[in-house]
C-alpha cells in the first residue's frame, strides 16, 4: 500500500518512503526495493531505505518500527546510492546483495553456502541469512558487523591481535553515516578488560576496567540491568549485554557513548548515562603521575611524592605534562609503598601474576627497583598482582560507589607517614574499619544534618508539619535577625526577603563550626505560596553537594514560612559580574572555576544524584558565592523531580525569569533537562562577557546577548564580547570554548542541546572550538536590525526589553513572573 513520504527529525532526520509493507523474511526469489521494507515479527524492527538528515543520499538499514529516526545498522554506510534505484536481493549461493542497476553497492560476506538461503530481521534488531531447513544456524549476521550501535545479543569481541575485533564506530555526521572518527574498543590486556574509545589511534577515553568484580567509573553500572557480560576464551574475548529491556548504547559523532532505554508507553526513548561526562574521563587528563579528582577545584594534583614537571603550565591549568618524583627511589633506603584510592593507571608497562597474595606482590614489587606500583585484583575468584612500570598514566579517584579500589604507589623513606606505610602498621581488622566508618558516618549525619544547638528545642520547635528538617521558633529567629529589620537584609526574590544572622550573640542558634547562617523569609505579597515552601524543603534535604547550598533547618510557626541556610558571605553571583567596581575581582580563573562549579552542580542534579531534579529557575541570581568565591546552585522553590532520561513535562504555568527561560519553556510550559541546559548557556555566556542576557543592546539591534554572540562566532569574533576586564587573566581557548559551548546549549530546539554530562566533558576537555559541533539558531533570535523606538521598551532601570509590535500574532505568556 502507498504511504506518502514523511520526515521524522529527532536525533537524525530521516526520509522514509514506505511503499509496501513486507513480511520478516526474504527469500531467493524476492526483492526489496526503495519504499518497501521488513519488519520483523515482533514488529519492532524495520529494515528498508533511508536519507540521513538533509541528505538525498540513500541508505540501506535498520531502525526501530515506532521511532524510525533511529538507525541502528546501515549496510552501505561508505558507498551511498545517489537516487532511489536500489535493490536488495538474495543470490542462490546465499550472498545478499543490494544493487543499483548492474553495479553491486554492497554484499554480505557469507563464510557457507546456503542450499536454500533466507534472509530474516529478528526481534533483536539482527538481520540474518541462514538455510531455511535450518534456522538456528546463521552462516551470515549483521551482528557481526557492528556500526554505532550496541543492542543485548550483540558481541563485541577482542581477537587478541588477529585483526578481526568487532567494535562500534561513529557516524561521520548526522547526515552521513559513513565511518566517523571515534571507535568504542573492548581490550583484553593480560587478563584485564576494559572499554576504550579512540579518536582515530588517540585514546580518548577508557572505562569499565575489569578486576574480577566489574571495576568502573560508571557507578550505577553495578545496580542497572545493563551490567556487561564477559566471556573468555582462548583466542578472543567477548562481551554482550544481558538485558530484557529495550536498550540500546550509541557512540556519537562527537565520540560519547550514550544508553538509552524506551519506555514503551510513551514510544520514546530515556537517556540512562553518557560518558564521558566530565572532565576526569577525559584520557590521561592530569598527564603522568597525576591524579584527577573531579570533587576539588582544580581538579588535577600531583600524586604523594611527585611534583608539576611543568609549573608554569600547571599554573594555567594545563596539566599535560604531568609530575615528576621529589625524590628518587633508593632500593637501599627502606622505600614503601602509599595506598591511593583510585582506578587502575593505563597499562603500557606492567606485569601480571595470578594467585598471589597481597604481602606476596608487596614484596614482588619491592624486589625490583623499576616497579613503580602495584595492585591486588581479583581475577577468576583468585587474588593476583597487577605491577606497573614506569610513569602511571590515567589515574584518577573512583566514584563514591567504587571506592574501595586501591592502588599502591612506590615512594622513597622521606615522603612517607609513618601510618601509610605497608607493613609497618597492620592493617585495621574488616570489623575495626566497619565499625569506625559507622560511627564517621552516624557523626556526619549530625555535623551536616542541621543546626547544632546550643540549648534543647521545645516542643513547638521540634515540629515541622511533616517536613523532615530541625525547625526552629518563631521567637528563636526574630531574636537572630534583629526582628526582620530591613537595614539588614542582603537580598530579595521570588520567595521573599533574605536576612544574615553571623552575630551569635544575638542567638543562640550557630553551627557546630561556627559559621553564620541566612534566613529566608516568605513574603507576604509573593506570589509563592507553602505548596513552593514545601516544595523546596522536601527537594533539598534529599540532596548533598558541594554545589549545591545547602539547608540547615527552617520555621513554620503560624502563617510564617522561613527557610535557613548556610550563610553564603559574597552573596550572589550577579552581584559581581554585573557590578562595575565588583567585576574585576573576579579574574578569569575564578569564573572557570565558577563555571565549572555550576556544571557539576547541574551534572549531579540532572544525572547523578538519587533523584532527578530540574530546577526551571537558572540564573545568575540564584547562583550563591561563599567564602572563596565557589559556586552553590540555590533556590529550589520551582524545582521539579522528574522521571529517568529527558522526559519532557508540562507545567499548570509558566513561572520563570525573563532571559533565562527556553522557548518551549515559555511559550508552551514544556520542561526538561534541557530547558535547564538553555538557561545554563544564557548564564555561561553572562559569567563570560559581564552582559545581561535580557538588557543587551548592540547598536541598531534590539537582539538578545545570545543572538549577538552567535552572529559573532560564525565570523570567529567570540572574544570582542568578552568582558574586557578579563585581558590580563584570560585564557584564550578556555574563554572560546566556554563561549561555544554556552551557544550548544541555547539552542533553539530542545534536541540540539546537549546533556549536562556533554557540557561539564566539553568545558573542561582540550577540544578547540573546531572539534565542537557547530551550534545552530538560538532560541529567541531576532536577527536583523530593528527600529528600536517601534520595538522595544525602555524602562526605568534603563534595561531594554524587546517586545512585539502592535497587532501582530505574538504568543501570550501568561503567567511569567520576572523574579
Amino acid at each position: 500500500m502507498l504511504q506518502s513520504q514523511f520526515t521524522v527529525a529527532l536525533i537524525y532526520s530521516l526520509t522514509f518512503l514506505k511503499l509496501s509493507v513486507a513480511a520478516d523474511t526474504l527469500s531467493a526469489n524476492q526483492t526489496i526495493r526503495d519504499g518497501q521494507i521488513l519488519v520483523s515479527e515482533g514488529e519492532i524492527f524495520e529494515l528498508g531505505f533511508f536519507s540521513p538528515g538533509n541528505s538525498n543520499s540513500r541508505f540501506l538499514g535498520i531502525w526501530y518500527k515506532t521511532t524510525p529516526d533511529v538507525v541502528i545498522w546501515v549496510a552501505n554506510r561508505n558507498n551511498p546510492i545517489i537516487d532511489s534505484q536500489g535493490i536488495l536481493s538474495i543470490a542462490r549461493n546465499g550472498t545478499l546483495l543490494l544493487k543499483r542497476g548492474k553495479t553491486i553497492i554492497w554484499s554480505s560476506n557469507i563464510s557457507s553456502v546456503a542450499s536454500i538461503p533466507v534472509v530474516r530481521l529478528l526481534n533483536t534488531g539482527n538481520l540474518v541469512i541462514m538455510n531455511s531447513t535450518s534456522q538456528q544456524n546463521y552462516i551470515w549476521q549483521s551482528f557481526d558487523y557492528p556500526c554505532d550501535t550496541r543492542l543485548p545479543g550483540m558481541v563485541l569481541v577482542d581477537y587478541l591481535g588477529q585483526g578481526q575485533d568487532k567494535y562500534l564506530t561513529s557516524w561521520r555526521s548526522s547526515h552521513d553515516p559513513s565511518i566517523g572518527d571515534f571507535s568504542d574498543r573492548i581490550e583484553y590486556n593480560g587478563g584485564l578488560v576494559e572499554m576504550v574509545v579512540y579518536h582515530g589511534k588517540i585514546k580518548r577515553s577508557r572505562r569499565s576496567p575489569w578486576s574480577g568484580h566489574y571495576t568502573s567509573n560508571l557507578p550505577f553500572i553495578l545496580t542497572t540491568p545493563f551490567k556487561p557480560v564477559l566471556v573468555f576464551n582462548k583466542d578472543r574475548i567477548s562481551l554482550y549485554d544481558n538485558s530484557s529491556l529495550i536498550t540500546r548504547l550509541t557512540l556519537d559523532k562527537s565520540g560519547f557513548i550514550h544508553r538509552y532505554t524506551m519506555n514503551e508507553s510513551k514510544n520514546g526513548w530515556n537517556l540512562v548515562h553518557t560518558f564521558p561526562r566530565e572532565s576526569c574521563d577525559n584520557y590521561a587528563r592530569c598527564g603522568p603521575n597525576g591524579i584527577c579528582r573531579i570533587s576539588q577545584v582544580p581538579i588535577c594534583e600531583c600524586l604523594k611524592g611527585f611534583a608539576p614537571r611543568f609549573r608554569k603550565d600547571w599554573d594555567v591549568q594545563d596539566w599535560s605534562g604531568g609530575c615528576v618524583r621529589i625524590t628518587p627511589i633508593n632500593c637501599q633506603n627502606g622505600d614503601g609503598f602509599l595506598g591511593v584510592e583510585a582506578n587502575f593507571p593505563d597499562r603500557f608497562q606492567f606485569q601480571l601474576n595470578t594467585s598471589m597474595s597481597f604481602n606476596e606482590c608487596e614484596a614482588q614489587c619491592s624486589k625490583s627497583c623499576s616497579c613503580t606500583a602495584f595492585a591486588t585484583p581479583f581475577i577468576d575468584g583468585i587474588s593476583s598482582c597487577l605491577m606497573w612500570f614506569g610513569d602511571l598514566i590515567d589515574i584518577r579517584e573512583p566514584p563514591e560507589a567504587d571506592s574501595t579500589v586501591n592502588i599502591y604507589i612506590r615512594l622513597p623513606a622521606s615522603e612517607l607517614e609513618s601510618n601509610n606505610v605497608l607493613g609497618k602498621k597492620k592493617k585495621r581488622p574488616a570489623k575495626i574499619i566497619f565499625i569506625l566508618t559507622a560511627v564517621g558516618v552516624l557523626i556526619s549525619a549530625l555535623i551536616c544534618g542541621g543546626i547544632l544547638l546550643k540549648r534543647r528545642l521545645t516542643r513547638e520547635e521540634r515540629k515541622t508539619e511533616g517536613l523532615e528538617l530541625p525547625s526552629f521558633g518563631l521567637a528563636t529567629v526574630a531574636t537572630a535577625t534583629d526582628n526582620f529589620s530591613s537595614k539588614n537584609m542582603i537580598g530579595e526574590g521570588g520567595f521573599g526577603p533574605v536576612y544574615p544572622v553571623i552575630s551569635l550573640a544575638k542567638t543562640d542558634v550557630v553551627l557546630s563550626d561556627g559559621q553564620g547562617v541566612a534566613v529566608k523569609r516568605l513574603s507576604k505579597t509573593s506570589r509563592q505560596g507553602i505548596e513552593e515552601f514545601k516544595n523546596e524543603v522536601n527537594l533539598i534535604t534529599k540532596l548533598q553537594h558541594r554545589n549545591l547550598v545547602r539547608l540547615l533547618g527552617c520555621c513554620t510557626k503560624r502563617d510564617e514560612r522561613m527557610l535557613i541556610y548556610e550563610y553564603m558571605e559574597n552573596r550572589s553571583l550577579d552581584n559581581f559580574i554585573f557590578d562595575e567596581d565588583k567585576r574585576t575581582i573576579l579574574a578569569w580563573p575564578k569564573r572557570f572555576d565558577i563555571i565549572m562549579g555550576i556544571a557539576r552542580g547541574f551534572l549531579y542534579l540532572h544525572h547523578d544524584s538519587r533523584l532527578k531534579i530540574i530546577h526551571r529557575d537558572i540564573k545568575t541570581s540564584n547562583i550563591l558565592l561563599d567564602e572563596y568565591l565557589n559556586s552553590k546552585i540555590s533556590d529550589f522553590g520551582l524545582a521539579r523531580i522528574v522521571g529517568g532520561g529527558h522526559d519532557i513535562e508540562r507545567a499548570k504555568r509558566v513561572i520563570g525569569t525573563y532571559g533565562y527561560m527556553a522557548p518551549e519553556y515559555a511559550f508552551d510550559g514544556k520542561f526538561s533537562v534541557k530547558s535547564d541546559i538553555f538557561s545554563m548557556g544564557v548564564v555561561l555566556l553572562e559569567i563570560v562577557t559581564s552582559k545581561k542576557n535580557k538588557s543587551f543592546r548592540y547598536m541598531d539591534y534590539c537582539d538578545s546577548l545570545l543572538g549577538h554572540a552567535w552572529l559573532l562566532g560564525k565570523e570567529d569574533r567570540a572574544l570582542e564580547l568578552m568582558d574586557e576586564c578579563l585581558k590580563d587573566s584570560y585564557v584564550e581557548s578556555q574563554v572560546k570554548r566556554c563561549m561555544h559551548v554556552g551557544l550548544l546549549c541555547v539552542q533553539k530546539h530542545a534536541d540540539n542541546r546537549p546533556f549536562m554530562s556533554n557540557v561539564l566533558f566539553m568545558l573542561g576537555s582540550d577540544q578547540e572550538g573546531a572539534n565542537l559541533p557547530d551550534p545552530n539558531e538560538p532560541g529567541f533570535f531576532m536577527g536583523g536590525s530593528y527600529n528600536i523606538e517601534e520595538t522595544c521598551e525602555l524602562h526605568y532601570n534603563n534595561e531594554e526589553t524587546c517586545k512585539p509590535e502592535p497587532n501582530s500574532n505574538a504568543v501570550s505568556m501568561t503567567d511569567i513572573e520576572a523574579r
